[in-house]
């Protein structure tokens, strides 16, 4: 093991893991509203739901990276 890495729980894993699939899943989703506003005729209800569940997932990926790094008191 080595001594740089701090021991993570299996919650603080899990916690991480589900992280990068947000962070995963909102970058798709940039991608999906960026394709669908080159279209010559862009769906703009389309557009509108894929930027509000890009939304609820920025907030998601907030609220773990918050439980991940602690405030820290300077």
């Amino acid at each position: 093991m080595n001594d740089d890495e701090p021991f993570l729980s299996e919650e603080e894993l899990a916690m991480h893991a589900r992280l990068k699939a947000l962070q995963l899943e909102h970058a798709d989703l940039d991608a999906s509203i960026e394709a669908l506003g080159l279209m010559p005729v862009p769906d703009q209800l389309m557009i509108a739901r894929l930027k509000r569940k890009k939304l609820l997932l920025r907030d998601e990926i907030s609220k773990i990276e918050a439980r991940i790094l602690p405030d820290i008191i300077a």
